[in-house]
């Protein structure tokens, strides 16, 4: 049941609109007024000021978005993005008052998913706009478009009376992912904290549609990991990884983009045909890099591919590994030297091998430290005799993975 594509008039479209609104049809009425449907494409439906008409049909506070909706019709013909953010901002302010009035209901749900969707995509084209004018300043939309969006979030997390079925809590996490996006674009992370808290608290947690929480996980995820709580990180980019729909390819690259890095970190390294599979060769010679312990292999795939690591945000991460590397390094100048006292010369030996040219013995030394405080290696530095000193039992512990459950590709 699809509402009709082209109307002779607009009074036609408003008397549909209507008529769905009393028959509580969610899902018409969001295509109704969604910038998605063809509707939008039609002449008489592109009107600046419809509010006449719209009153002449429709109750408040409906008549204002509708009015609010031709509008921004008007103005995506004209291709004017900043009028259609504003419309769809005026349309979502009345929708609010609307969704407020409906107790013990949720049937406008969808409506609310389609119109935040859109303001979402207008306030990014409004941004784009304004850049170009060299007006306002950059995101100033999209913070904005946050703001609007959490009106109707305070509505949904509020509905507290409801029962179950027909609480509006069930469009908190829609919203949520919507916020999450913006945040990482306008680099306001600190402010996924209540949002993190509201979702992690709600007793519907588990029962969201697995495409909202796949959602939901990719950010918490990302986010886990820039706060280096690589535990967590993986826990949810892996579920996001799993339960992401299986022909949806480009999303599934996506999560590998951060969960490799991640899954790294703990000691896990992706397999190549998992890499070839997705079209994430950059990662092929950083992980052969780290396994090895050869330094220069490592630097050189970070610089190689220093525009894709940093284009996702994750250059930092990846040098991280670099703790990893020196200790894997350092486990083959044991194996060879096969003693417990290691002359602190040999490690410096092997790092000017691996292209660290002005590597002297008091960096060394400070590496050695650092690996030892991460449990790393087990042992301690004689600066007296300048040699390190390992446990004779496990001096290179293995590598923090094996708490971790799940294996990458």
């Amino acid at each position: 049941r699809t509402p009709m594509a082209y109307f002779q008039s607009v009074q036609q479209y408003l008397q549909e609109l209507r008529r769905y609104i009393w028959n509580m049809d969610g899902s018409i009425c969001a295509e109704l007024l969604s910038f998605r449907h063809p509707h939008i494409t039609s002449s008489r439906l592109q009107i600046e000021d419809a509010h006449a008409q719209c009153r002449q049909i429709l109750e408040a506070p409906y008549d204002e978005m509708a009015a609010a909706h031709l509008r921004g019709c008007w103005a995506v013909s004209h291709s004017d993005y900043v009028e259609a953010y504003a419309c769809q901002a005026v349309t979502i302010q009345f929708f609010v008052r609307a969704l407020q009035s409906h107790k013990d209901s949720n049937w406008a749900l969808p409506v609310m998913y389609t119109l935040i969707s859109d303001l979402h995509v207008f306030a990014r084209r409004a941004d784009v706009e304004q850049m170009r004018r060299g007006l306002g300043k950059p995101n100033e939309t999209l913070e904005k478009a946050a703001d609007c969006m959490m009106s109707c979030f305070r509505v949904c997390v509020g509905d507290t009376r409801s029962s179950l079925d027909v609480s509006k809590k069930w469009g908190t996490i829609a919203i949520v992912n919507h916020l999450f996006k913006i945040y990482f674009k306008i680099n306001k992370l600190q402010l996924f904290k209540p949002l993190i808290r509201a979702i992690d608290n709600s007793t519907i947690r588990d029962n969201f549609r697995v495409s909202h929480l796949v959602t939901y996980r990719y950010y918490v995820g990302r986010k886990a990991m820039f706060d280096n709580d690589y535990k967590l990180a993986a826990e949810y980019l892996t579920y996001a990884f799993e339960h992401c729909h299986r022909l949806s390819r480009r999303n599934k690259r996506l999560v590998l983009v951060y969960l490799i890095p991640v899954k790294m970190l703990i000691g896990y390294m992706p397999r190549p045909q998992m890499l070839r599979d997705h079209n994430l060769m950059e990662f092929s010679d950083v992980a052969l890099g780290v396994r090895q312990g050869n330094l220069r292999l490592l630097n050189d795939a970070l610089l190689r591919h220093e525009a894709f690591f940093i284009k996702f945000g994750i250059y930092l991460i990846l040098e991280k590994l670099k703790v990893m590397t020196y200790r894997n390094l350092f486990k083959k100048v044991f194996l060879v030297q096969a003693t417990h006292q290691l002359r602190l010369g040999s490690f410096v030996v092997a790092l000017q091998m691996m292209g660290e040219e002005d590597m002297d013995i008091d960096e060394a030394q400070c590496i050695i430290a650092n690996l030892i405080d991460k449990n790393y290696i087990r042992g301690y530095i004689s600066y007296q005799h300048k040699k390190l000193v390992v446990s004779k039992q496990n001096p290179f512990p293995r590598l923090p993975s094996t708490d971790a459950k799940i294996v990458v590709g």
